[in-house]
């Protein structure tokens, strides 16, 4: 197979929010950067965001950053650095008006201001009552940052390669020297030499049978870097979004709620009254997902069944059809419903990886717990940990996240980029990922990809899902070694070049079992219940001993755990009430 090499100074990999204003600011800074993405651009995932941005603006009523990062750091349950929250959330503010001069189209208050609305667990005065601090674009807010980006980036002269999956780092003495790609469209095999590489990958929530993420949301940049020799931090912490569509998982936003929306249960009751009388249904996502799976196990499901309702029907067709739109189009089009009418259906729904690969303030992707560095590489968004979101994010601060270290990895590269000369590459960094290709082409066993991606899925679902226990892993973990054992027996039928689907999907399974045996073995090890990660058999948070970050690591197909202590600055951790 010929094997094709470019030469860039900057390579971002992935073309959400993160890679696109990160391309953005390195060309800025006059970098040569090309993104590669395995998706059209504005196909990314980032465009599934619909809330909006949180940025304590102060449009719609008094607010500052030092509330936002209280909400932050208490809906972490603590678990976040709280050094890197601050600068989330003082940078939050510039970041908005950026975009916005960048060509972002917000809501406006009538006095033409950004407009605000509610959100889950963003409050005012520490915690005293709900704020208006989402800046949104409809419920089309994701989508939006995404056109706007992406043609800025084309303004500015960066190249883009489509529909390129990346399959290994070239990582050589500690040095990042580029990355090796897999073109999808005609099967070749591609090298980028560069100086700096970013990883803005997205998330790994197809590891779930229920989930909102897209079907490329595989976890392709934390795999590689696991299979690099790079720790994933947090990985037992993965968000479950309490309003996914019925049997389908797809997202309904918290915008429903910030805008109005009810939850009820089989009796018509709101019965987040119960659980969070001062915030109700906007509490914390984590906080939300359990109350309705509280409601179900206590036969308060829908006829019995696994779900509770989401009631918009008191907000009015007006206010549905201009702040709600797509998401009434989600409601008619999938579930035949008229959400001005009908109560719609939702359960939870795997969301959001608030693990990944660990990195500093400037992006820089972290080898070790003691926060060396690798020359070179950076991460950011989604497959990124910098612990700003701990153990549970709060709604919005995705794409404050993603905007924010973006933007810092891209003028941190650039800042590399001109220090810094190309290094050589080593001999045939191509090799393994052909060799991974041949074996995949030639593989003729028994076993199906998609039945060992849905065995996967289910078992992810069931036993490390929103409740967790001892005996739930340990099960997790023995259905996962028989995974992997039978993805060592599958089959791939398609023996294409051309758009061989059959065959990146076995490469996205690879990843994805990685990734689920770390979130499952690091789950395991942590014997106590915060955020996102429930221990049934350990309920209580124990902040004596597990006011710490997890480092996890793969060694001979064996998890190796290390640990780093949470940054603690202006909150000391206290018991959540809401």
């Amino acid at each position: 197979m010929s094997v094709k090499i470019h030469k860039f100074e900057a390579i971002v990999v992935g073309g959400g929010g993160a890679g696109l204003y990160a391309a953005l600011a390195l060309s800025k800074e006059k970098v040569q950067t090309a993104v590669l993405s395995k998706l059209y651009p504005t196909r990314s995932h980032t465009g599934a965001a619909q809330g909006g941005i949180g940025a304590s603006l102060g449009n719609r009523e008094p607010d500052n950053p030092e509330w936002h990062m209280y909400d932050t750091v208490k809906g972490s349950d603590y678990l976040a650095d709280q050094d890197a929250v601050e600068i989330l959330c003082n940078e939050a503010v510039t970041t908005v008006y950026e975009l916005e001069h960048l060509g972002l189209p917000f809501n406006r208050t009538p006095e033409g201001k950004i407009d605000q609305r509610r959100f889950g667990g963003h409050t005012r005065d520490h915690g005293k009552a709900p704020v208006q601090r989402a800046c949104f674009s409809a419920d089309r807010t994701g989508h939006m940052i995404l056109q706007t980006l992406y043609q800025q980036c084309i303004k500015n002269n960066v190249t883009f390669f489509d529909e390129y999956h990346v399959m290994d780092l070239i990582l050589e003495n500690g040095v990042c020297k580029g990355v090796v790609a897999y073109q999808i469209s005609n099967g070749e095999v591609h090298i980028f030499h560069a100086k700096s590489v970013l990883f803005a990958t997205g998330g790994s929530g197809r590891m779930f049978k229920i989930t909102s993420n897209a079907h490329a949301l595989t976890g392709d940049g934390m795999a590689i870097a696991l299979r690099r020799k790079i720790p994933l931090e947090d990985m037992e912490f993965f968000q479950i979004h309490p309003t996914g569509i019925y049997k389908m998982g797809i997202l309904l936003s918290e915008a429903c709620r910030g805008e109005g929306g009810i939850l009820r249960n089989n009796k018509g009751e709101r019965f987040m009254e119960r659980y969070a009388p001062t915030i109700k249904d906007l509490a914390p996502r984590d906080i939300v997902s359990r109350c309705i799976y509280f409601e179900v196990r206590d036969g308060n499901g829908i006829n019995g069944k696994d779900y509770v309702h989401l009631d918009l029907t008191h907000l009015g067709k007006e206010v549905i059809e201009t702040k709600l739109p797509d998401i009434a189009d989600f409601v008619r089009t999938y579930m035949g419903l008229e959400p001005s009418t009908d109560l719609i259906p939702i359960q939870p729904t795997a969301h959001y990886a608030m693990g990944g690969i660990p990195t500093n303030f400037n992006s820089e992707v972290q080898i070790d717990e003691k926060n060396n560095v690798v020359k070179g590489f950076y991460a950011a968004g989604e497959c990124a940990c910098v612990s700003v979101h701990g153990a549970n994010r709060l709604g919005t601060n995705s794409l404050v996240d993603i905007l924010v270290f973006g933007r810092r990895a891209g003028l941190s590269m650039a800042k590399y980029c001109r220090e810094n000369d190309f290094s050589p590459l080593p001999a045939d960094p191509e090799k393994e990922v052909l060799a991974q290709i041949e074996w995949l082409r030639n593989a003729s066993g028994e076993e199906k990809v998609i039945s060992v991606r849905q065995d996967l899925q289910s078992t992810m679902m069931d036993n490390c899902g929103v409740f967790r226990t001892s005996e739930t892993l340990k099960k997790a973990q023995a259905d996962i070694a028989k995974l992997k054992e039978r993805y060592k027996k599958i089959k791939v039928s398609d023996k294409s070049q051309v758009f061989n689907t059959d065959l990146l999907e076995a490469m996205e399974l690879c990843n994805l079992l990685d990734l689920a045996q770390v979130t499952v073995d690091a789950a395991l090890a942590r014997t106590e219940s915060r955020g996102a990660h429930y221990r049934e058999d350990f309920p209580k948070r124990n902040d004596e001993q597990w006011m710490k970050h997890s480092f996890a690591t793969l060694t001979d197909n064996k998890t190796d755990l290390k640990y780093k202590p949470v940054v603690v600055t202006k909150f000391q951790p206290q018991e959540r009430k809401y």
